[in-house]
């Protein structure tokens, strides 16, 4: 993976999963347009789960995640892009980035990209229902328990994960990082795959700040919003690509 291989993906009706190691899985939405079709990672722990986004929200995520009945499972969006924080609603314990928290409550077309989604072609490659259309979709509203922000900590009981704000992609991307064992969960701000930062809220210069930050990040494995997995040598290549692409926003730091 970290050269650039995805795992095997076991495709259902609508999920596809994939088993990267006893501790964490990978899911996706295989028959989701590419350009939003995000991975979603569950991560068993000692004392309660984690899972990192929730993509689209076409068919019930809820269902799809085994975590055993009466063991907290911390959901936890990066940011409040449509294809993060589809399913976050159904679920009770959900986090988010403190910048957008507001948001949440409404769940508003416009900050969530959703609109883009209503005219998309090849929206899906399947429908998951016989009467579902694009221009229908629309994301619930999921008021978050928690407001997350730089420095704070979610804690699963047998490790902790510290969270960075890591702006660019979007001003309130977060990601989180294990200092203790190196696994780094990066929803969009980085990923191995191209970078997306000519959307309304992307922000060049802050993004190249990012990139910088991640260079000196000691990651053992990263696992991004899209795209296959990386190591430490593989994030420093994709940011310093970046950085190298927007060399003139680089300057104005």
């Amino acid at each position: 993976m970290a050269g650039g291989a995805m795992p095997e993906l076991e495709v259902g009706d609508w999920f596809g999963k994939a088993v990267i190691d006893e501790r964490t899985t990978m899911l996706t939405e295989p028959f989701v347009h590419d350009f939003v079709r995000a991975n979603m990672w569950h991560l068993k722990g000692r004392d309660a789960d984690l899972l990192v986004d929730t993509g689209m929200g076409i068919c019930p995520l809820a269902p799809q995640i085994d975590t055993p009945a009466g063991k907290p499972l911390i959901v936890v969006a990066t940011h409040i892009h449509l294809d993060h924080v589809g399913s976050l609603h159904e679920f009770p314990l959900r986090m988010g980035p403190k910048m957008s928290a507001a948001r949440f409550d409404g769940m508003d077309d416009a900050v969530t990209y959703a609109y883009m989604f209503h005219n998309l072609d090849g929206a899906v490659t399947k429908l998951p229902a016989p009467d579902w259309k694009a221009a229908d979709y629309r994301i619930s509203p999921a008021p978050l328990t928690r407001a997350l922000d730089e420095g704070d900590i979610v804690d699963l009981g047998d490790r902790k994960f510290r969270v960075l704000h890591l702006p660019g992609h979007s001003p309130d991307s977060i990601a989180l990082f294990d200092e203790a064992d190196g696994l780094f969960f990066a929803g969009d701000a980085i990923y191995d795959g191209m970078l997306i930062d000519d959307l309304e809220d992307s922000d060049r210069t802050a993004y190249c700040r990012t990139m910088q930050r991640l260079l000196d990040l000691p990651i053992r494995i990263g696992h991004g919003g899209h795209g296959p997995s990386f190591d430490r040598a593989r994030m420093r290549e994709i940011a310093s690509s970046y950085l190298r692409r927007r060399e003139r926003f680089v300057s104005a730091l």
